[in-house]
């Protein structure tokens, strides 16, 4: 198969080369006019310039200038570019943070800072480090442009599927940048009902002669998130509640008779949640960016440029997750007393002293980013040279979590049937959830007084004590040669890039053992939860009137030992003490070697581009191994452990073509084929490995993956049938090979909560077959009479794998709408967006879906002068809910809402 796809792009290359060549026979040299540069400003220049960047270029692309960026309500780069056609963010916690580009996973695209890596790291505990590029890392104030090119050619960086963003910062010889200039904005989010100050200055200077320059930026951006939610983890069978001695312990009957255990008879293979709670999640967002720039042109032929971008961000954060734990093994299966399914969906279940939890995670969380770049550009006659050196870290993830733990036993029932319109509702007998003397540390078990020492007492878990750094690095260096000609081939470039990557994720922790009672939640200065908890949710009183602790007391008391017995000592954190832990310590390094030609060239009415880009890439995935199995495990010392180390290596030939046809002065027709690959994600390459012994499922990586290969197939019609104005359609296809899918299966592991061999259903990525992404995009833009004017775009994306299996992150359906208006000082825009439910990936043996969503962001600005100007802007105006859910909407799995934010912006320039 790639050998045939291979043999037709090449064919296509050759055809295309011999008519470029005949055409040259009667073409003479293009007339070279020089012209002044052009400084312009507002909404409707921004778009011209992103008109005129897309009509001119060779490829299919789409542009966001600085002026675009700034005239939107944007709190990083990626909410940005949702203007784009096929576009899509991910808004899990409120921010856009992942971007897929028509209709793949956010892992198949790549960004680049100016042409390079930057690397990047994720805040989240649960996120694994992938190739996704965390965006809210990058500040709208300090790009120049965006570009996404939704077709490569051979002198970009290989490893995307679905488009390359690239961002340039701004350079102290570009042109409209002031010697000063500042901004405050303050900000209201009115869920948390917060205001931060956000901060940004700039500072450009030039010699007389405009030979040389530097450029010093800074920004600050605080932002307090509450994020409100209803959420699950995890599905139960009706099968699970029967009857059961293995499982339950030694009662005769269960609570389950009657019309109860008629409905479990008749309906065993119907699904319900293995929990349901009331999620309350307080973060503060601190981001700090800082760039320099120096540019020097100390001939008309050679410029070097240096590039520094630092950014330093917390995220620390605290998720409390009030559970009515249904599904739990020993404490909730045998006390049901009365169940209602609906279409093999359990959605009400009543529980006879039945367990709750509350969970209580502290996490301190940051991200640092430090990226290095020196260009060198010279000029000739004909020839040019660029040669590029850069080093680029980062290194982020839960420095520290710290998880309690507390129960509880009572009568509740738990209804989902309203769902999704009503996602799930726990009502308890005697409310517990505003009382925080109702939960406390599980004290464990036994005879005897456990102050006086561990005989015959079993201890009870408390949470545990957490860390999971993770680094992420990379140093490149790539020399480029072209060569100017004279006829329709114009310029025929090559080059060679090597680059070294190495990411790296270390997980250390403890369980913490309680013996005996040692106190409850009113330890940790207790309050109710604020009068707009749930708000725009249909629940009931006592889940809105629920109690939260101070995360920060409890951090303190579980460091501190608080918990411990007086024969106690503090239990160690290590990366050895449980397997779990210890499976979750990885590095991969990985090296590529790329090299390219790529010839442009251009006959009056047909220009374009094609070429070769050659990349062999190696690889290294290290990590744990048990070698000592014991029979309550593996052994929990260095020495129980082995580091395994295993190679890949592999070859990619990827040609591609762009041709662009005027077809007439306004009119023009693109066609691109190509072939690219994606590389596998980091964490789906690594030998982590972990087990849950309570609901029987697992997941882990998978070293010997091979990359993404596709067949990619664009063409699009253009027109531009007024200044400022297009009316286009792009149609694409993708015909991917390898592609990575998670597949579960049932193997056997040792169940240390069951002390014996066990069937689990374990989740690995694998290259599952193929799949294919087909879509059409449809992109409208004008400006009319009196100031107004409006941009919008539609896009369909029809993705599957061979066997059926959606694809993550893909949306059948995207819509983008944004009117504006621009007369004299005033401007104001509206951005509407609207997504159909996409696949994320798999979850606990689940498929998980988040549902159709929506999104208003507007802006109005006033300009005083041309040195003062007052701007307000709203984000997410409809309080949109993100709605996740397991295989159906039916089984919500967090459903929240993180208000809206407004903004005012003071911004001075001189």
């Amino acid at each position: 198969m790639t050998r045939v796809r291979k043999s037709l792009i090449a064919a296509s290359v050759s055809g295309l080369a011999i008519m470029a060549a005949g055409a040259a026979m009667a073409q003479t040299g293009p007339d070279v006019t020089e012209v002044d540069e052009v400084v312009v400003t507002g909404i409707r220049a921004s778009l011209q310039q992103s008109l005129e960047t897309k009509r001119s270029s060779n490829s299919i692309i789409d542009v966001v200038t600085a002026e675009d960026v700034g005239r939107f309500p944007s709190s990083n780069v990626a909410e940005a570019i949702t203007i784009i056609p096929g576009v899509t963010i991910d808004r899990e916690f409120g921010q856009g943070e992942k971007v897929s580009i028509l209709g793949t996973d956010p892992a198949l695209n790549r960004t680049l800072l100016n042409g390079q890596t930057v690397a990047s790291a994720d805040w989240f505990i649960l996120d694994q480090p992938g190739r996704t590029f965390n965006y809210a890392l990058l500040a709208p104030q300090i790009v120049g442009s965006v570009e996404v090119y939704k077709t490569p050619e051979p002198r970009i960086d290989e490893g995307s599927i679905g488009g390359t963003v690239i961002v340039n910062t701004r350079r102290p010889l570009d042109a409209g940048i002031d010697p000063i200039s500042g901004a405050v904005t303050y900000l209201w989010n009115d869920r948390s009902e917060e205001g931060d100050f956000q901060y940004s200055v700039m500072g450009n200077w030039t010699n007389p002669e405009r030979t040389f320059g530097v450029l010093v930026a800074a920004q600050r951006a605080s932002d307090f998130l509450r994020r409100d939610g209803v959420q699950s983890y995890g599905t139960v069978t009706a099968s699970d509640y029967l009857p059961s001695t293995q499982r339950r312990g030694s009662r005769a009957l269960p609570p389950c008779v009657g019309a109860c255990a008629d409905t479990l008879a008749a309906n065993p293979d119907a699904i319900g949640l293995n929990a349901l709670a009331a999620s309350y999640f307080e973060q503060q967002r601190d981001r700090d960016s800082y760039m320099a720039a120096l540019q020097w042109r100390p001939t008309p032929n050679l410029e070097i440029n240096f590039d520094w971008l630092r950014i330093d961000a917390s995220y620390d954060n605290t998720n409390q997750s009030m559970f009515a734990f249904q599904g739990n093994t020993w404490n909730a299966l045998d006390r049901l007393t009365d169940i209602t399914v609906e279409d093999g969906i359990i959605t009400r279940a009543t529980f006879d002293n039945a367990l709750s939890v509350l969970d209580v995670q502290y996490r301190e969380a940051a991200m640092t980013s430090d990226s290095y770049r020196l260009n060198l550009e010279w000029t000739g006659d004909r020839w040019d040279v660029s040669a590029v050196a850069g080093y680029t870290t980062a290194d982020g993830g839960t420095q520290r979590q710290l998880f309690g733990e507390f129960l509880n036993w009572s009568n509740y029932t738990v209804d989902i049937s309203g769902a999704p319109g009503r996602p799930g509702v726990v009502t308890y007998e005697d409310n517990i959830m505003d009382d925080p003397t109702a939960f406390a540390f599980d004290g464990g078990w036994g005879a005897g007084d456990p102050t006086q020492g561990p005989t015959g007492w079993n201890s009870g878990w408390g949470g545990n004590i957490v860390a999971k750094p993770t680094t992420d690095e990379e140093q490149y260096a790539q020399i480029d040669l072209g060569y100017e000609l004279m006829g329709a081939i114009n310029r025929i470039q090559f080059g060679y890039k090597y680059r070294d990557h190495e990411t790296d994720q270390r997980m250390s922790g403890v369980s913490i053992p309680i013996y005996g009672y040692v106190g409850d939640t009113s330890m940790f200065n207790p309050r109710q939860v604020p009068s707009n908890y749930l708000e725009g949710f249909d629940v009931n009183d006592q889940m809105r009137t629920r109690f939260v602790i101070d995360g920060a007391a409890l951090a303190d008391y579980l460091a501190s030992g608080g918990y411990l017995q007086p024969w106690q000592t503090a239990p160690e954190v290590t990366v050895f003490g449980n397997a779990e832990f210890t499976s979750q310590n990885w590095n991969i390094q990985e090296a590529a070697h790329a090299a390219y030609v790529q010839a442009d060239f251009d006959t009056g009415r047909m220009r374009g581009n094609f070429g070769l880009r050659y990349v062999r890439t190696e690889s290294e995935s290290g990590g744990y191994t048990c070698i000592n199995q014991t029979a309550s495990g593996c052994g929990t010392t260095e020495a129980d452990w082995e580091w395994v180390v295993a190679t890949k290596e592999y070859d990619n030939w990827l040609p591609s073509v762009n041709v662009a046809i005027d077809l007439a002065d306004d009119l023009i027709l693109r066609l691109s084929a190509a072939q690219v690959i994606a590389r596998p994600n980091f964490a789906d390459m690594s030998n982590y490995f972990w087990l849950s012994d309570q609901i029987l499922t697992g997941g882990g990586g998978n070293p010997d993956l091979n990359p993404y290969e596709s067949l990619n197939l664009h063409a699009s019609l253009e027109w531009y049938f007024q200044p400022e104005a297009i009316l286009g359609a792009e149609f694409f296809y993708k015909d991917i090979d390898n592609y990575i899918l998670q597949q579960t299966s049932p193997e056997d592991h040792f169940n240390q909560a069951q002390q014996a061999v066990t069937t689990y259903q374990i989740s690995r990525p694998a290259n599952a077959g193929s799949a294919q992404v087909r879509g059409v995009a449809l992109a409208y833009q004008q400006t009319f009479a009196y100031g107004f004017g409006l941009l919008a775009n539609y896009t369909y994306v029809d993705a599957e794998a061979d066997n059926g299996d959606p694809l993550p992150y893909n949306s059948n359906h995207q819509l983008n709408i944004s009117p504006f208006y621009e007369n004299g000082p005033f401007s104001a825009r509206l951005g509407y967006s609207w997504r159909s439910e996409y696949f994320t990936g798999v979850d606990r043996a689940n498929n998980m879906y988040v549902d159709d969503h929506e999104n208003l962001d507007a802006t109005v600005s006033w300009a005083f002068s041309d040195q003062v100007s007052m701007t307000f802007a709203g984000q997410n105006l409809l309080d949109s809910e993100y709605y996740n859910y397991a295989d159906t909407v039916a089984l919500p799995r967090g459903v929240y809402r993180t208000g809206r934010k407004l903004m005012a912006t003071l911004a001075v320039n001189f």
